[in-house]
């Protein structure tokens, strides 16, 4: 829960007083020109560091804003890219040698990599916040008058760090974040008249839940199934399903509301499906009071999907949309998300597009900046029609960014809102399948520069002549957790499809028990020259 004291007050309007400096420094770093800017990405995930666990391999996800090195290709940006641990230099390499028309050492030049050394479970900016000397350092190499911050989601951390670094922060300053939870999420949608489903409000106890889901079924008597959420659960593992089909003895219209209740209670737990592997009602409803929950119906269908759509807010205050995609969802009941398809099904995307510019305008009204996303589910009625309703918005740098900036930014092409296809400066449409959760346990043991050299052999990597292929991230995760991310792109969805099916197959090759690698010399014979470990 958001809560705000006279201090934190204080400190918000300095911060927004310090954020309206964004106007005159952020367009240059969307352009390819010569402009001087510098900018400073924080990829600190500062949300619940309880729920963050329920995500393998989460430690290694400060790497997924990597894109951003991209923006390397403008030959006067600079960068300054803060992670907990360091990176290996190879996954460095391989980002800044996929910059086109830029030499290496150029970009290399312009890039500045700080580490805390610091692997504790806490969000990366409290640990920069705890270390003096490594916020001088940032300071000094910032020419603070065209300098702004990125990071991958706003809290008092983040907002605390732009003040001290007196740097503007692109992203939502941290008091409105509660507009990106899930009972925030509700309210904006019903703010903004887009259909979403029947649920309650904000609760604070598994007995308050227990009473709201009986009051959401006694709404609706035909309801098959219902959804537990934590207020502030990420990627659909703060979820669980509750089948109410067992409980037909207690009925709307069989038993009382006391009786209904009682038997909800108990089926909380007996009955009730996690989405995140670990989870137990023990731990779920240990985390109510401290994050709240909310119950919704289960949105039923036989063809049905999970589209999303992105969009960002301009410091001018002008909403965008950005894309649209078909998210690929995983776990038991199709909850979590595990990666996605660009662009949405053409069935609803324009659809789609038109009921995120009115939540970016609802958002935009709050005083919400930068990105945002809108999940949906759709369920085809037949004869061309679908139910589209809304589930959350998301106001951080979610799954989806990373892929879409990733072809923007390699492609320097555009976005086309009136068919919602993205066209390279080609004129070529291009397509992708992304995932942060390419994981199997034969990946394990798999170093980053193992990876780099399957890559070369098998030419995995993205073409920039062609502008179609495959390009890696996530790499940290690999030899630890057998977890790769992986954005592969095509010039149709079936050649992307194609690609990503490739990657797949190759790996699983790779990494058979009986499988004799290729000779993996290079890091041995030919070291090169001017290291980066010490970055």
């Amino acid at each position: 829960m958001v809560t705000v004291n006279i201090a934190e007050l204080e400190q918000i309007d300095k911060f927004r007083s310090l954020q309206s400096t964004l106007r005159d420094r952020w367009k240059t770093s969307e352009l390819f020109d010569n402009s001087e800017v510098d900018i400073l990405i924080i990829p600190s995930l500062s949300i619940d560091q309880r729920e963050l666990q329920k995500i393998e391999g989460c430690e290694h996800y400060e790497e997924r804003l990597l894109f951003s090195l991209m923006r390397l290709r403008n030959p006067c940006t600079r960068l300054i890219y803060v992670t907990s641990m360091p990176l290996h230099p190879s996954i460095i390499d391989y980002y800044l040698q996929l910059l086109p028309g830029i030499p290496f050492s150029q970009a290399r030049h312009r890039l500045l990599l700080l580490s805390t050394y610091d692997a504790s479970l806490k969000p990366l900016t409290q640990k920069i916040l705890e270390r003096p000397r490594l916020l001088e350092r940032i300071r000094q190499a910032l020419r603070l008058d065209k300098a702004f911050m990125t990071c991958y989601n706003s809290t008092f951390w983040e907002a605390e760090l732009s003040l001290k670094l007196n740097v503007p922060l692109y992203a939502a300053a941290p008091d409105l974040q509660t507009w990106g939870t899930k009972s925030g999420s509700r309210q904006i949608f019903a703010q903004s008249a887009i259909p979403l489903p029947e649920g309650s409000e904000l609760v604070w106890n598994s007995e308050d839940l227990a009473t709201a889901a009986a009051d959401l079924w006694e709404r609706q008597p035909t309801l098959k199934r219902m959804v537990l959420k934590l207020n502030e659960g990420i990627s659909g593992e703060g979820n669980a399903l509750l089948d109410l089909r067992p409980l037909i003895d207690v009925a709307p219209g069989r038993s009382s509301h006391s009786q209904r209740v009682g038997a909800i209670s108990y089926s909380f737990f007996s009955n009730l499906r996690f989405q995140a592997t670990q989870e137990s009602w023990t731990n779920f409803s240990q985390r109510i009071p401290e994050l709240g929950a909310i119950v919704e119906s289960y949105i039923e269908g036989e063809t049905k999907f999970s589209p999303s759509v992105q969009g960002r807010i301009t410091p001018d205050r002008k909403v965008e949309i950005l894309s649209t995609h078909d998210q690929i969802l995983g776990g038991p009941d199709g909850q979590v998300y595990l990666g996605c398809r660009f662009p949405a099904d053409e069935n609803y995307r324009v659809q789609l597009q038109q009921l995120g510019l009115k939540v970016g305008k609802k958002l935009a009204e709050k005083g919400i900046l930068e990105r945002f996303g809108v999940d949906f589910v759709t369920v085809n009625q037949g004869n061309g029609k679908w139910d589209i309703q809304a589930i959350e918005i998301n106001l951080r740098k979610g799954g989806t960014t990373h892929p879409f900036m990733t072809l923007k930014l390699l492609t320097n092409g555009h976005y086309d809102l009136s068919t919602g296809l993205f066209h390279s400066q080609q004129g070529k449409h291009k397509y992708y399948v992304a995932t942060d959760n390419l994981q199997k346990d034969r990946y394990r043991g798999l170093l980053p520069n193992d990876l780099m050299d399957i890559i070369a052999h098998y030419r995995l990597h993205f073409d920039s002549g062609s502008e179609t292929g495959t390009v890696f991230h996530l790499m940290g995760c690999l030899s630890q957790f057998g977890k790769l991310g992986l954005t592969s792109i095509g010039n149709s969805p079936q050649q992307a499809e194609d690609i990503y099916n490739k990657v797949v197959q190759v790996l699983d090759q790779e990494t058979r028990g009986d499988h004799n690698n290729y000779a993996l010399f290079s890091d041995y014979a030919f070291p090169i020259a001017g290291d980066t470990s010490g970055y």
